[in-house]
């Protein structure tokens, strides 16, 4: 039974003061402190490693009616617990970001100011079936010297209990307060509410998972909300792309792993080069299981592509499937990307330094990629060690979100006993 609103709100009011009392004794610890509890959480999960991959297999064998890409997000194995383990340890290896000066400046009357990087204080941390996302945001929030609340989805719920626990025993084993990781105490959906309500408790939301979870949270959240709510990602492979570098950017961008939000999506191609290159594309990627939804001038190339619809390229498939379209050179895909795209990652293919940088400068998105996968999307690969969510938004952080990107600054003022006149 669903616990009562009022309830649900209780245990997040004393989740969240419990947090920022951790959150003040981890804004003033000095940086090895902090990596330390990050090393013995990563051993703790190694560990702890059988544990976790049982919970694990419990959550899968009670999980309904789940497609292949999201039983991929959810499925934990030794590879993937080690990634966790070893993205703490990346982690813990990155610069301190926790007091650091952005920018010094003096004024003429002598007045020294500096921007200088501070915890955000307490996180809310709101995901769905990645049990990884949990010890990520707990690693970075630690790094970055705030305290998190998490909340997993239901269908995770006992493998996010298992890496719980073995964040727990790291923050323990080097003396900081348990209540800087936090685990909602149940599924209860009147928590997450709680979360969103929270003004003055929470400082900021981080939502990660589908569409509908990052709608609402973005839609009811009193507490200011850092996220994307989708990742509709294009590759454009130019008229000046090296055709096998396409080829094989087009099938790691698209079928590495189709579930996670750096997948491409929508392939453009250029009418000069989309006959000849178009078929060995397609080929490729229907040797890898992949369907297609494609535009009347794709078809008229490849007959036996099944017609995209106007929503098809407003959807972000998360599967083995891609929607197809010919442009007329580096203005139409931008054009096209700006219509249907989310702000998310976007990939030019080609040998021609300028129309990559066209295509650069002329996207508004978060990251743009020049001849590399869009799959690169992503904090570790970016050297942040992990990520907590990408951003899409034009406020704070945008792209990839590491520890860096999640402190927020205040300035200080240095005197010799200046007044103002």
């Amino acid at each position: 039974m669903n616990a009562m609103p009022d309830s649900a709100s209780a245990q997040l009011a004393d989740a969240a003061r419990d947090a920022r009392a951790a959150a003040r004794v981890l804004a003033r610890l000095p940086g090895p402190a902090r990596d330390a509890a990050l090393r013995a959480a990563a051993a703790a999960l190694r560990r702890r490693q059988d544990a976790i991959l049982e919970a694990n297999a419990a959550d899968l064998d009670t999980a309904q009616g789940l497609t292949d890409a999201f039983r991929d997000r959810l499925t934990l194995n030794p590879a993937r617990v080690e990634a966790m383990a070893r993205g703490l340890e990346e982690i813990a290896a990155q610069p301190d970001p926790v007091g650091r000066v952005i920018s010094e400046w003096t004024r003429p009357n002598g007045l020294v100011i500096r921007r200088v990087a501070q915890p955000m204080g307490v996180i809310g941390m709101i995901y769905e079936s990645r049990p990884n996302v949990g010890a990520d945001a707990a690693g970075i929030c630690l790094k970055a010297g705030s305290a998190v609340i998490l909340r997993g989805g239901s269908e995770s719920l006992r493998s996010a209990r298992a890496i719980h626990a073995a964040i727990a025993e790291g923050l323990r084993a080097a003396g900081l307060p348990e209540a800087a990781v936090q685990i909602a105490p149940s599924a209860d959906r009147a928590f997450v509410g709680a979360m969103l309500r929270a003004s003055g408790l929470i400082d900021l939301i981080i939502p990660r998972g589908g569409k509908g979870l990052v709608t609402r949270v973005m839609e009811e959240a009193r507490v200011p909300v850092l996220a994307h709510a989708e990742g509709l990602c294009h590759t454009y492979v130019h008229e000046a792309a090296d055709q096998a570098m396409a080829r094989a950017i087009l099938a790691n961008a698209k079928m590495r792993r189709t579930g996670i939000c750096g997948a491409t999506e929508t392939l453009l191609i250029d009418a000069a080069v989309a006959p000849s290159l178009l078929p060995l594309l397609i080929g490729d990627l229907r040797a890898l299981g992949c369907d297609f939804r494609a535009d009347a001038r794709a078809r008229a190339i490849l007959p036996d592509l099944k017609p995209a619809t106007e929503a098809d390229f407003a959807t972000e498939w998360l599967d083995a499937v891609l929607s197809v379209k010919v442009v007329d050179g580096v203005e139409d895909a931008i054009a096209h990307i700006t219509r249907y795209g989310s702000e998310h990652t976007e990939a030019i293919v080609t040998q021609d330094e300028s129309a990559a940088r066209q295509f650069l400068d002329g996207i508004g998105s978060a990251v743009g990629m020049w001849n590399a996968s869009t799959q690169f999307c992503d904090g570790g690969e970016f050297g942040f060690g992990a990520e907590i969510g990408i951003a899409t938004g034009r406020l704070h952080a945008r792209g990839p979100v590491g520890a860096e990107q999640l402190c927020t600054w205040r300035y200080q003022v240095l005197g010799s006993g200046q007044t103002r006149p």
